[in-house]
C-alpha cells in the first residue's frame, strides 16, 4: 500500500493527518476487518445489557444500573475512535479537522475517567452486598446510584476540560502528522511549537491522582469484602460470594492493566519502546474492554444471560415463544 505524501508544515492549521501505526501498512486490511469485527461485538453486546436491563423490571438492583451505565459509556469510547481507525486502515482517509480532533480527544478521555469512577462504584455496591447485605436496598438508593454517576461525570468534565483548553491553545506551526491512530494527547502535543510539559504534567498527574485514589478505593473495599467472605462457615457461601464478584475483577483487570501499561510506557518508555508498539497498546486498550465487558458479564451474571436469551429468542423465534 502506497503511502500518500503529506506536507509536513501547517499550510492547514484546521486539519491534522493521523498516521494510523507506523510499520504496519501491510497489515491494515487485516486490522480494519478485525477492528471492524470487534466494534460490531461491542456496539451488539453493550447495546443488548442496556436493552434488556431498561426493559425487564427484575433487573433494577444496583448491581445493574452500573452496569447498564457502564455499557453507554463504553459505546460512547469505542464510538469515538473505532470509525475513524477503520476509515484509514481500510480507505486511507487520514484527515481529521482540528475541532474534531479535539473533540475526540475530549470524549475518549472523559470516558476513560468516567469508566475508572464506575469501576470503583462497583466495587462499593459488591462490599454493600457482601458485607452489609440487610442494608444493600437502604444505602443504596436511586437517589444515592444517580448522585454516584452524576459525580463521576462532573469529575470526568472537570478532569478533561483544562486540559482540552490548554492543548487547543497551544500554536501548532510546523507538522500536522499526528503519529498516532487518532487524537491522543500525548501524540498531538508533541506536535505544538511552544512547551507543551505543563499540559502533559499536568494529564499525567490528574490520571494518576484519578486513577490511583480509584484504585486506592476499590482495593480497599475488596480487602473488606475477602475478610467478610473468609469469615464465612460455609464453604458455599464463601464461593457464591466470590463469583458474584468475579466478572468485576475480570472487568478491571481489562482496563487498568493495558490502561496503566499505555500511559507509562508513552511516558517513560518512549525511547525504548517502538512506536508502532505504543500505538498499538492505546489502541487495543480503547477496543478491547468495550468488547470483551458484555461477553464477561453475559456468561458469569445468570440473569443477564437468561434474560438476552429469552430476548433474542423472543425477537427472532417469535412463534417458538408463543407456542411455549
Amino acid at each position: 500500500m502506497l503511502e500518500p505524501s503529506y506536507n509536513h508544515t501547517m499550510e492547514s492549521p484546521g486539519t491534522f493527518f493521523l498516521l494510523g501505526i507506523p510499520g504496519f501498512q501491510s497489515s491494515y486490511l487485516w486490522l480494519a476487518i478485525s477492528l471492524s469485527t470487534m466494534y460490531s461485538i461491542a456496539l451488539l453486546g453493550n447495546m443488548l445489557i442496556i436493552i434488556v436491563i431498561c426493559m425487564d423490571s427484575t433487573l433494577q438492583e444496583p448491581m445493574y444500573f452500573f452496569l447498564c451505565v457502564l455499557a453507554a459509556v463504553d459505546v460512547v469510547m469505542a464510538s469515538s475512535v473505532v470509525p475513524k481507525m477503520v476509515s484509514i486502515f481500510s480507505s486511507g482517509d487520514r484527515s481529521i479537522s482540528f475541532n474534531a480532533c479535539f473533540t475526540q480527544m475530549y470524549f475518549v478521555h472523559a470516558a476513560t475517567a468516567v469508566e475508572t469512577g464506575l469501576l470503583l462504584a462497583m466495587a462499593f455496591d459488591r462490599y454493600v452486598a457482601i458485607c452489609k447485605p440487610l442494608h444493600y436496598m437502604r444505602i443504596l438508593t436511586r437517589h444515592v446510584m444517580l448522585g454516584i454517576s452524576v459525580t463521576i461525570t462532573v469529575r470526568a468534565v472537570i478532569f478533561m476540560t483544562p486540559l482540552s483548553w490548554m492543548l487547543s491553545h497551544l500554536p501548532f506551526c510546523t507538522s500536522n502528522v499526528v503519529p498516532h491512530s487518532y487524537c491522543e494527547h500525548m501524540a498531538v502535543a508533541k506536535l505544538a511549537c511552544a512547551d507543551p510539559m505543563p499540559s502533559s504534567l499536568y494529564s499525567l498527574i490528574f490520571s494518576s491522582i484519578i486513577v490511583g485514589s480509584d484504585v486506592a478505593f476499590i482495593s480497599a473495599s475488596y480487602t473488606l469484602i475477602l475478610k467478610a467472605v473468609f469469615g464465612l462457615s460455609s464453604r458455599n457461601a464463601q464461593w457464591k460470594a466470590l463469583s458474584t464478584c468475579g466478572s468485576h475483577v475480570g472487568v478491571m483487570a481489562l482496563y487498568y492493566l493495558p490502561g496503566m501499561a499505555s500511559i507509562y510506557v508513552a511516558w517513560l518508555g518512549q525511547d525504548r519502546v517502538p512506536l508502532h508498539t505504543q500505538v498499538l497498546l492505546a489502541d487495543l486498550y480503547l477496543i478491547i474492554p468495550p468488547t470483551l465487558n458484555p461477553i464477561i458479564y453475559g456468561i458469569r451474571t445468570r440473569q443477564i444471560r437468561e434474560r438476552t436469551w429469552s430476548l433474542l429468542t423472543h425477537c427472532f423465534f417469535p412463534q417458538r415463544t408463543q407456542g411455549s
